[in-house]
């Protein structure tokens, strides 16, 4: 069936994406990793600083669930779903695996609900949304304890998987995400090997590499050679619509004490083209007059946090936060992911 074939697609990619770095380049301690008398990375130091005071974002990083996990083990992904199965835990923390085994991923997606939601106790952190997905699309990743006062977590295939009620789509955005799921959501720019959105990025398997400086903060991820250029230079975030949209908008940083605050406006939208405006893998939407506000911090040695703010009156409601966190890769490169194959990968699965 044409659902499996693509699945089967995507987790031949991530599994050949997802080889240890270790294994692709000679490891290169770095003298400045914290360590314990042992030489165990001290993932709980204190938070580096750049010469000027600030945070040091740099280094190189995986993501890493800090949500309510469920199911899959550490890492997992699964939302918070209907049903005790969607609770986790007691105290957020994960079950054994041997405990709640995922279910098989279904053949079929369910129909979607009212506002565009998957039907099936609220679950729709699945691939196209049907069912509660079976399929582990990169190895576990240690988790973050879950902070019941955060904003809700997002998971890899569903911004609002941890959303009770999910995204508060506009009708615009809800018959988007309906058309996208209708074709299991095949035009996502990832498997198109096209420019993410940045939630969509902050999720990858693939890891990505911080580079910071006094005046910019350059973000390479590894997945689909994406790239990102935060200002930090003082100036402003230029009025919507005056400098010609780009997949990664144009973005501004200033400081709030030990909080990066991150604007980003500017983007391709959904209006743009069948591939653009993706917030996450299902296809939920964003247009050309969404802004991103993306608060980051690091916490500590090891644990980065990022705390995302859309506002998009085309596609929302009412603008909402999701979070993702990230894990230090200690003496971690990124290796290339050369993606020039296009619809060469719809046809190589058997799509069109």
């Amino acid at each position: 069936m044409k659902v499996k074939s693509i699945v089967s697609g995507i987790v031949s990619i991530v599994a050949a994406c997802s080889v240890s770095i270790g294994a692709q380049w000679a490891t290169h301690p770095d003298p400045s990793v914290p360590r314990d008398a042992q030489g165990k990375v001290r993932m709980d130091a204190p938070t580096p600083r750049t010469a000027d005071g600030k945070p040091d974002f740099s280094g190189v990083w995986q993501r890493a669930n800090s949500g309510p996990p469920r199911g899959t083990g550490p890492g997992g992904r699964e939302g918070q779903g209907g049903g005790a199965a969607g609770r986790g835990a007691p105290g957020g923390q994960a079950a054994p695996a041997a405990q709640a085994p995922a279910a098989p991923a279904a053949d079929a997606p369910a129909a979607p609900a009212a506002g565009g939601r998957a039907a099936g106790g609220g679950d729709t952190n699945a691939a196209f949304g049907g069912g509660r997905g079976g399929v582990q699309l990169e190895p576990p990743t240690e988790g973050f304890p879950f902070d019941p006062n955060g904003p809700p977590v997002a998971t890899f295939f569903e911004a609002g998987g941890n959303i009770p009620g999910g995204l508060p789509y506009t009708p615009w955005a809800a018959e988007i995400r309906k058309q996208r799921l209708a074709i299991q959501a095949r035009d996502n720019p990832d498997a198109m090997c096209m420019p993410m959105g940045f939630l969509q990025f902050h999720q990858q398997p693939q890891p990505r590499m911080i580079i910071q400086t006094p005046k910019m903060i350059l973000i390479e991820y590894e997945a689909n050679y994406g790239i990102r250029h935060i200002y930090l230079d003082g100036r402003k975030l230029p009025p919507q619509g005056e400098p010609q949209p780009w997949w990664y908008g144009y973005s501004v940083g200033r400081w709030e004490g030990d909080t990066l605050v991150v604007e980003t406006n500017n983007l391709r939208g959904a209006e743009d083209s069948p591939y653009d405006g993706w917030l996450d893998v299902n296809g939920s939407p964003y247009s050309q007059q969404a802004k991103f506000t993306e608060r980051i911090r690091r916490l500590n040695y090891g644990h980065l946090q990022i705390d995302m703010t859309l506002e998009d009156p085309k596609a929302y409601t009412k603008p909402f936060t999701v979070r993702v966190d990230q894990r230090v890769v200690p003496n971690g490169e990124l290796i290339e992911f050369v993606c020039n194959e296009n619809q060469q990968f719809r046809r190589r699965i058997k799509i069109d």
